[in-house]
């Protein structure tokens, strides 16, 4: 039913056709946007009813010919991973394009962007095929750019080329990673091919990097540099804080998401394609993701607006991210891949809040607000629960996945992958966590309330609406985590098996569909031949 291609081409097909509407048609633009991304995450809800849990296989696969001169092919497929990242997209869109309904300038264009985006982080999540992924992973930043640089604050202009500019840049060495991939997969079975599942069918045997032990190290990195800017991480963060803080609210919820394509990639890719030299790379990887979790923590402190606070602790956050996937042990890498779906949730929830406050008075900053408890009680209500939830307070979803993740670090640093001390760093940025999101609340909740804030009116029905329904999954994933974890399990065992097994033991992905498929037809066979030798 190509149920894959629809869900992925669907919000792109809206797009052009809203683009073919006339400027003035504002209402009925922003009205099929809405409808598009809505219409989207429904289709996208069929997921869980033809997933198969127990299979780490990539399941609803499409694989067509392509590019057939370069053995680029058109491959879609998900798994446990990458599962809950596009229901997560589709989810988010709806909220992301709910809340721009008051954008009055070049609505035909924005509303183009916004479902464009949806489209390539839709299709890096399910593509299979390594260029393919290429390809979506870069439509992302022209819609990213765009949104920015147009409906973007003061700051829009530096802050958009300084987002294309990393970006690109990290993906030149990507794309290098690429071509090495397919050359080595070449000179390996004398077939030129970028399909993920045929390079890490010859990774598992050992065969792939038998001749190229020296060159492994670097294409890891290839990818690697380029996924940690997506993600981002130290010290590849420095366009984030200027990406959150000048652009439209939208923005940073679907940026939200966009990040997760680097932390997917890392799953996706950098463990299961390097497992020769990953346990040499894993004490590197680890540094630099404590590092981001510290010093997020203490840059967001100090920050005097609430955006920016946003975008260091997104740096802080997606640090226990790093340090639970690259622990290599089954909790640290349950607790990785599930933080990715809870920081999706609550950082949604914050941008959305301060962007409901961004419309009322036209300010972020802390020095232009103060006793917000008494004015504002519904908003500060959810706040705190959105609050409470970036923390890690017991209860709601943002415990579960740092705990695990914490957990798995310290199995990891016991069986001397890396120092304990790295480890004791982390959990100290947890308290700092809690300190820099308690002294945002205070500063703007508590004290007098300025002048000129006494008119500000609390959320209405279709704000608290948007905040509610993510308050819902704050608690439903803190209090019954295995409903979104457990279809991960079977697809993160079989990642770090690939990861961590022994040349010729590992796991190799199949195709689920395929199987079935061929079991049929094996069947039927049987069938017809009974029936003419009975």
């Amino acid at each position: 039913m190509m149920l894959l291609s629809v869900i992925t081409f669907l919000p792109l097909a809206a797009a052009l056709l809203l683009m073919l509407l006339p400027e003035g048609k504002a209402k009925t633009i922003k009205q099929g946007a809405l409808v598009a991304t809505g219409l989207t995450f429904l289709v996208s809800l069929g997921l869980l009813t033809k997933f198969d849990s127990g299979s780490y296989a990539f399941q609803l696969s499409e694989n067509h010919p392509w590019i057939t001169a370069l053995g680029v092919s058109y491959h879609l497929g998900v798994d446990g991973i990458s599962l809950w990242l596009v229901l997560l997209t589709t989810f988010l869109s709806v909220i992301a394009v709910a809340c721009s309904l008051k954008v009055e300038t070049r609505v035909r264009a924005f509303m183009a962007c916004m479902l464009m985006l949806e489209s390539a982080m839709l299709g890096s999540f399910l593509s299979l095929d390594l260029v393919l992924f290429f390809v979506f992973f870069e439509m992302t930043l022209i819609p990213m750019w765009l949104l920015i640089n147009i409906w973007g604050g003061e700051g829009r202009a530096k802050a958009a080329n300084k987002f294309l500019i990393y970006t690109f840049a990290g993906s030149i060495f990507m794309l290098v990673g690429i071509v090495g991939l397919g050359y080595l997969q070449f000179q390996t079975t004398g077939e030129l091919s970028f399909d993920l599942v045929k390079i890490q069918e010859q990774v598992a045997t050992g065969k792939f990097w038998a001749g190229a032990l020296t060159t492994e190290p670097f294409i890891f990195w290839a990818f690697a540099i380029a996924l940690l800017v997506k993600t981002p991480a130290f010290p590849l963060h420095t366009w984030i804080p200027d990406t959150y803080a000048e652009s439209p609210t939208a923005g940073p919820i679907l940026s939200s998401v966009m990040v997760k394509m680097g932390t997917y990639g890392l799953l996706r890719f950098c463990l299961p394609l390097f497992p020769d030299t990953l346990p040499n790379q894993v004490p590197i990887m680890v540094t630099l993701a404590v590092i981001g979790i510290v010093y997020g923590a203490i840059i967001a402190a100090v920050q005097p607006d609430m955006r920016r606070v946003m975008a260091y602790s997104s740096l802080s956050h997606m640090g226990f991210i790093l340090l639970g996937i690259f622990s290599l042990t089954r909790i640290g890498l349950l607790g990785g891949a599930y933080q990715q779906l809870n920081h999706g949730i609550t950082a949604t929830i914050l941008f959305l809040l301060i962007g409901f406050l961004y419309q009322r008075k036209g300010s972020t900053l802390f020095k232009d607000y103060g006793g917000l408890k008494s004015q504002m009680p519904i908003f500060a209500a959810l706040f705190l629960i959105a609050m409470l939830s970036s923390v890690g307070l017991p209860g709601t979803n943002g415990f579960v996945g740092e705990f695990l993740a914490m957990v798995g670090g310290f199995n990891a640093a016991y069986n001397h992958q890396f120092s304990l001390g790295l480890i004791v760093v982390a959990v100290f940025g947890v308290v700092l966590a809690a300190v820099y999101m308690l002294y945002m609340f205070q500063r703007m909740f508590y004290g007098e309330v300025k002048e000129d804030n006494k008119t500000l009116l609390d959320l209405k029905g279709p704000e608290i609406a948007l905040a509610g329904v993510l308050v819902v999954f704050i608690l439903w994933g803190g209090l019954a985590p295995n409903t979104f974890m457990n279809p991960m399990q079977t697809s993160l065992n079989a990642t770090l098996k690939m990861s961590t097994g022994k040349a010729g033991q590992r796991p190799v992905w199949t195709d689920t569909d395929a199987f079935i498929e061929a079991k049929k037809e094996t069947t039927h066979r049987l069938a017809m031949t009974a029936k003419v030798n009975p």
